[in-house]
């Protein structure tokens, strides 16, 4: 199964919950893809003591998942996408509906 995921939250347990959804359905042979959008591109900033958000991220990406973040959403916060969170647009983000089976939104 094709799974989309929209992250666009900066509660720190919320997107880390995301990504270890990503992690599990991709041990489950799925493709996944996760777009983050709003505050959500701002999750590489997020680890607290708890949720070690970037280190789940590397896990979904070492699991073959792919990240994908707005680059609106981006520059409006005066940032520039990352090698994990390569800037992307909303065809994209399109795209990723598109294609997807099922998405789920965090």
């Amino acid at each position: 199964m094709k799974i989309g995921v929209v992250i666009y939250s900066t509660d720190a347990e919320t997107v880390w919950n995301g990504f270890r959804f990503g992690v599990f359905a991709l041990k489950q042979n799925d493709q996944v893809k996760v777009f983050l959008m709003a505050k959500g591109v701002e999750c590489e900033s997020l680890d607290t003591a708890q949720f070690k958000v970037t280190e789940q991220m590397q896990a979904f990406v070492d699991g073959g998942g792919k990240i994908l973040a707005c680059g609106t959403c981006l520059k409006l916060r005066h940032s520039e996408g990352s090698e994990l969170c390569p800037l992307s647009t909303m065809k994209d983000l399109y795209d990723l509906v598109k294609e997807s089976d099922k998405v789920v939104s965090f």
